[in-house]
């Protein structure tokens, strides 16, 4: 076997699952980075319920196929597929007539398998690689049959698909005596595969990176491509011969929304079709690489290392839930029980849920995470065909069943004609719900039979009841000496609290128990632009979902969500076992500091504690920071192999000498050096921190691995500032309980707008972007994840953490002595830059009074940053002038270009009536287009001022709160705007106080004055390109005049990005 591993998961290089090449796919380059491939799609499909094997199966399943073409992609060639493809059982007749006529007598039915296999074209390099494949096969035991070239048909395919394309094998592989069980030939075969995928397509072999198998299987056979759904049918010819028979079928067809299409991302994988994205994938693949260590198998037995790593390293998002749920079915687990694992129902706040049901899940949620995201899923393992849909139902799957015994499964209805008085009955999926058939046995199994039967399999509840324990049932333990009072001002300094944390953040968090709440129009600058020491977390920034792809509904999907999360370490997945569920239940990640104290002195079997402090010297700088990093990953390893389980990270203690570590590079470096190790799911990390204070450093720690979350310095602080009478109203054990509960909400909605329902699924799934740290850095610390620009290094981490403490401890008189004041929120002469200062602000106040151009432009220089005040990335930008001159009557007009100006989406009540209609006035004077924002426009502004100026918003925007949308709104419009997101607040919905819904606000509207409005992160009524396509047809029959555009969130993504949007006449995409 070739040493591979290592090549594939390095200690620090950056070598992501999702970040290795592909073949088709362009290397990690400028902004593009290729985990960031997404993608839309249509699946379906047909099977005989009683088994009976047909070639009528195959035609009606390509018919699905081609009448979902509008849910599949195609390039700038529209003869240039995105994917498609078709999975079947094996047709034994068919394939015992090719081999027959190559001399090849194939054995009977199921004693021996069929390997689709793409090859590179080189006939020399191909034959080398068939050569490995057979030596493989040979030591494994098994009788290479032969080969077969599959007849293809290329005159169809574009350019850049036939440019793309490999050759397309058949190798046929028979069953060795002593594999008598149908499974164990199939794990056989899994072995096989995976021995040839690591020594050629890892290793670096010449052609490797071609080298791939669709399928390889005793019952299933895999046809797919960088199609067009009508091509599957002429590129694969043998599809139309009369002797290939089935009797089931998948069928999928892509839509890369922001990718790259390449032959290998062609749905069907092995197992698993699927619509939709895996939205916590970098977490899952994390844990998944990090259970590896604890795997062992009676079935596997010795060839278990063969197979590692489980999950390949350059797969999509399905092919890394195909590798998973294939690993557990041939480990022993039915599809079913794979599936019920990996996309469970919302469970923990389920009341109508069965007690043996909620068992079952949160048993399996002690032994994994949850994979999240908008899904519809069709498996199958060439006897069971099913379908599952995510816990929210975003995506959809109807069926037909019929009274000849076939079932049609599709993204919608319709999508092969079925004579209505053959049709038994109709149906959808429903959320979380199941649907199977068994073509062994004959019949479709409810979602309640199957269930039923996999929870009746162990005792799940006995289990938890006997292993599982809840945090309130641990006894009372003694906390840590309180520090003395006096110097906390010292420790906030240390830390580097500012006085706005206090008033802007802790004090409404403390007080009402919800996250403070602030206006847009963020205008200070990134950290890595500021002159202001930053803590580390302000250099990351959260992802976010849009369009169908949406954010959740924190509010109104609350049943869906679950905040719970469990300490404790893992045990082998593969065994279902009561020890498994020897975990400690949290209901939140953050604790008070009397919680944290029951962990820390925890003593039931099972769970050993240990504190690891986290400081560097204060005069130690980058070194100092980098030996104490390695330290204490080395204090880890030592500590783990003694068989400690839950390790507590702490600053507490800080003091002159000793700087504390800041707790999310601590947290992120241990996670990752464990991962590594093959040791991360043995413990639980624990973090007892005075730094973190605000949700979204409570959001980061959690993202990089963390259980738990004790802020004893934010819990201090409440105490200081109610003994100060800052904090009146409520009594430090409430304060804090408020507080718990504004951060875990705040968290709740940070993970909600990324799509993700669970805080399990959450933890350690890295949804953050780092925008201002460099290479060599995020590699070794916080490895995996996107970074773009460059930045700083641990050198300027450990001065920036350094200035903080150092004034915390100099001898300080006077001013020093205070906090600073902060001016993040709101400037402050000795605070933080702003784009708009007292100084721009009165510079355009003065520009306009006196309509001075020179002042104009003088506002233009300091707020674009030409006062050499980089506030903005943009800033840093110039023209570049050394270009020759445009002749200006080549020149379009003024008029004209000014035609193509839009004023920004500000709604009335967010800005002053005045302010909104001078705004609309402005615009048209010049032809451009002022937007109304989402809050609608008064009736009275459709009409010109007897002036000749007019009121009248071009732009009418249509949002996720409909407020103010009339019919008479939407005819007055030039324009249409569909507002799915807003670049101010991603995957968040608007907001407006209820003390600025005034009377005329609420009558333009149509709500009640004073009351609070809040429009939802999705629209309600747009999960797919169907509900969108929806929208934009009712609007049309609205308005036929108006054009209709889309608004989206601006984000990096491929050359090809592409929203997943319908693709409908005069729709346009503009983003925010």
């Amino acid at each position: 076997m070739p040493a591979v591993r290592s090549y594939i998961y390095p200690p620090t290089e950056r070598l992501h699952p999702m970040n290795r090449k592909m073949t088709g796919l362009p290397p990690k380059q400028g902004l593009y980075d290729p985990q960031f491939e997404k993608d839309a799609c249509g699946m379906g499909f047909v099977a005989n319920i009683k088994g009976v094997p047909s070639h009528t199966i195959i035609r009606q399943a390509l018919t699905v196929l081609e009448n979902m073409e509008h849910r599949g992609g195609q390039g700038s060639e529209p003869n240039t597929g995105d994917g498609a493809g078709i999975l079947l059982q094996i047709p034994h007749g068919f394939f015992k007539r090719e081999l027959s006529a190559q001399g090849i007598q194939l054995p009977a039915e199921g004693a021996y398998a069929v390997g689709m296999l793409f090859l590179p074209q080189d006939p020399s390099v191909r034959e080398r690689l068939e050569n490995k494949l057979e030596t493989i096969i040979a030591e494994e035991g098994q009788s290479l049959l032969g080969w077969r070239t599959v007849p293809t048909n290329d005159e169809l395919l574009g350019e850049s698909a036939r440019k793309a394309m490999p050759f397309v094998r058949q190798v046929f592989i028979a069953r060795s005596a002593e594999l008598s069980e149908e499974l164990a030939f199939e794990r056989k075969l899994y072995v096989i595969r995976k021995r040839s995928e690591l020594a050629i397509r890892y290793a670096g072999e010449e052609g490797g990176d071609m080298f791939y198998f669709p399928s390889l299987s005793s019952k299933k056979i895999v046809y797919k491509g960088m199609l067009t759904t009508e091509q599957v049918r002429s590129f694969y010819v043998e599809l139309n011969d009369e002797a290939m028979e089935t009797a089931l079928a998948l069928v999928h067809s892509r839509f890369s929304t922001n990718t790259f299409p390449s032959w290998e991302r062609a749905h069907p994988y092995r197992y698993l079709i699927h619509n939709g994205e895996i939205n916590t994938l970098r977490g899952n693949v994390n844990w998944m690489h990090a259970r590896q260590s604890l795997f062992a198998s009676e079935l596997f037995g010795e060839d278990l290392d063969k197979i590692k790593p489980i999950i390949n390293p350059d797969g999509s998002d399905t092919a890394m839930f195909d590798n998973t749920l294939e690993f557990l079915y041939l480990a022993g687990r039915s599809l079913p029980h794979a599936a019920m694992m990996m996309v469970p129902e919302p469970w923990s706040n389920h009341e109508d849920m069965s007690d043996d049901k909620k068992a079952f899940y949160e048993y399996h949620s002690c032994l994994m995470e949850p994979w999240d995201g908008p899904a519809a899923m069709g498996f199958t393992d060439g006897t069971q065909i099913g379908a599952i849909l995510d816990r929210n139902g975003l995506r959809p799957a109807r069926y037909y069943v019929t009274k000849d015994d076939v079932i049609i499964l599709g993204s919608e209805a319709g999508t092969v004609h079925v004579e209505p008085e053959n049709i038994l009955y109709k149906d959808r999926l429903r959320p979380g719900r199941m649907l199977l058939v068994d073509t062994k046995e004959g019949r479709i199994i409810s979602d309640e039979e199957v269930k039923a039967g996999i929870i009746a399999e162990n005792p799940y509840r006995e289990w938890l009841d006997d292993n599982l324990i809840s945090l309130v049932d641990l006894p009372d333990a003694p906390e840590l000496p309180e520090l003395e009072h006096a110097t906390v001002q010292q420790r906030q300094q240390s830390f580097g609290y500012t006085f706005e944390d206090l008033r802007k953040v802790l004090e409404p968090m403390a007080s009402s128990g919800v996250e403070p709440i602030g206006s847009m129009g963020y205008d200070a600058p990134l950290a890595i632009l500021s002159e202001r020491p930053q803590r580390l977390y302000s250099y990351f920034k959260q992802l976010f979902a849009q369009v169908t792809n949406p954010p959740i509904d924190a509010i109104r999907e609350e049943i869906i969500t679950a905040t719970g999360t469990s300490l404790g370490p893992e045990r082998n997945l593969l065994k279902p076992e009561p020890e498994s569920a020897r975990q400690i239940r949290l209901e939140s990640p953050i604790l008070s500091n009397e919680d944290f104290a029951k962990l820390r002195h925890v003593r039931r079997p099972g769970f050993k504690s240990i504190t690891l402090p986290i400081f560097f010297p204060a005069d130690g700088g980058e070194e100092g920071l980098r030996k104490a990093l390695d330290t204490m990953c080395e204090a880890a390893d030592r500590v783990i192999a003694k068989g400690h389980n839950v390790l507590i990270l702490s600053d507490f203690g800080s003091d002159r000498d000793n700087c504390p570590i800041p707790a999310l590079l601590a947290v992120s470096c241990l996670h990752h050096h464990l991962i590594r190790n093959g040791t991360r799911t043995r413990v639980s990390l624990l973090l007892e921190s005075g730094e973190p204070r605000e949700v979204h450093h409570f959001a980061l720690l959690l993202g990089y691995g963390v259980s738990a979350i004790n802020p004893y310095l934010a819990f201090e602080t409440l105490d200081d500032m109610i003994r100060q009478g800052m904090l009146r109203g409520v009594t430090h054990e409430k304060a804090v309980k408020n507080f718990i509960k504004a951060a875990t909400k705040g968290v709740l909605k940070i993970l909600s707008k990324m799509g993700i329902s669970t805080i399990q699924s959450y933890r350690g799934a890295q949804i953050f972007e780092a925008v201002g740290l460099n290479e060599e850095l995020v590699d070794k610390y916080f490895t995996w994840t996107p970074s773009r620009i460059g930045g700083i290094g641990l050198d300027i981490i450990a001065e920036e953490t350094l200035k903080h403490h150092n004034r915390a401890y100099a001898e300080q008189e006077g001013a020093e002595k205070e906090l600073d004041s902060g001016g993040e929120y709101q400037w402050r002469k000795d605070g933080e830059d702003h784009l708009f200062s007292p100084q721009t602000i009165h510079t355009l106040q003065m520009a306009s009074r006196s309509n001075d151009y020179k002042l104009y432009k003088k506002f233009s220089e300091l707020v674009q940053g030409e006062d050499r005040k980089f506030l903005t990335l943009r800033s840093l930008l110039d023209f570049k002038k050394d270009r020759t001159p445009v002749p200006i009557e080549e020149v379009e007009s003024v008029e004209k270009i000014m035609s193509r100006f839009k004023s920004g989406a500000m709604s009335f009540g967010s800005i002053s009536k005045e302010a909104h209609e001078s705004l609309a006035i402005a615009m048209n004077r010049i032809g451009g287009k002022s937007n109304t924002g989402e809050g609608g426009e008064d009736p009275a502004r459709f009409i010109p001022d007897a002036n000749g100026d007019s009121r009248r918003s071009a732009i009418k925007q249509v949002a996720s709160g409909r407020f103010g949308v009339t019919s008479n709104y939407l005819v007055n419009a030039d324009e249409i705007q569909i507002k799915m997101a807003q670049g101010a607040k991603p995957g968040e919905g608007g907001q407006l106080p209820g003390r600025k819904v005034y009377p005329w606000v609420a009558e333009v509207r149509g709500s009640t004055p004073g009351v609070g409005l809040i429009s939802p992160p999705p629209h309600h009524d747009i999960y797919s390109i169907e509900d969108l396509a929806e929208l934009i047809h009712d609007l049309k029959n609205a308005n036929p005049r108006a054009r209709i555009n889309v608004k989206l969130v601006s984000e990096v993504a491929s050359a090809r990005s592409r929203p997943a949007s319908p693709r409908a006449g005069r729709t346009s995409f503009s983003s925010a």
